[in-house]
């Protein structure tokens, strides 16, 4: 039973695995969090379409471009003998990505609501639209990532446990506690 549990859920548990190691690159600032990403990005585009979750695959694309990015950043600035550093995000910073968010929830709603037969348009929309803007922030490294992401991965385990999506309710519930600690740990080395 267990067995054919893992052969019929494989993409999704390595999913979760593979995202767990990334996030634990990502709590130590290690480069090697975005060719990671991108991997799991990959898995999640298949795991997601075949949930009916499908601002969660247009997520996921979004995560292969902005990883991509963040690979770029974090490794040029390393060759060039200095890290991109961890900053605050200015009040300015926030309420333009707090806008987007707002944006990106509106539209993806009305599309998930009119034009597809997804069954949870509203929580889709916005925990797509919060990691949008997290993906961003730790893309520039901004301290306060972890605490949108802290947001993003409560709502998304009461989302999978609904969509049956076991594996990843257990990597977003470990993704809760890493959040925390995240901040914590990312907050040493902020530099003002």
């Amino acid at each position: 039973m267990v067995l054919a549990w893992f052969f019929a859920n494989w993409v999704e548990i390595t999913g979760s695995v593979l995202g767990l190691i990334s996030v634990w690159y990502q709590y130590q600032q290690k480069p090697w969090l975005w060719p990671v990403s991108i991997v799991v990005a990959i898995l999640y585009t298949y795991v997601f379409i075949q949930s009916g979750l499908y601002a969660y695959t247009l997520l996921q694309l979004y995560y292969l471009v902005v990883s991509v990015y963040g690979w770029y950043l974090w490794v040029k600035r390393k060759n060039e003998g200095d890290t991109l550093a961890v900053t605050f995000t200015r009040l300015r910073e926030m309420l333009i990505l707090g806008m987007i968010s707002v944006l990106i929830f509106v539209i993806l709603y009305y599309v998930l609501l009119n034009f597809t037969d997804s069954t949870v348009p509203l929580i889709d929309a916005g925990i797509t639209s919060l990691s949008f803007i997290a993906t961003w922030m730790l893309a520039r490294k901004k301290l306060e990532n972890w605490l949108v992401w802290f947001v993003v991965d409560v709502a998304s385990v009461g989302l999978y446990i609904h969509k049956e999506l076991y594996a990843t309710a257990v990597f977003y519930s470990v993704l809760v506690v890493v959040a925390i600690a995240g901040y914590f740990q990312w907050k040493k080395s902020v530099r003002i």
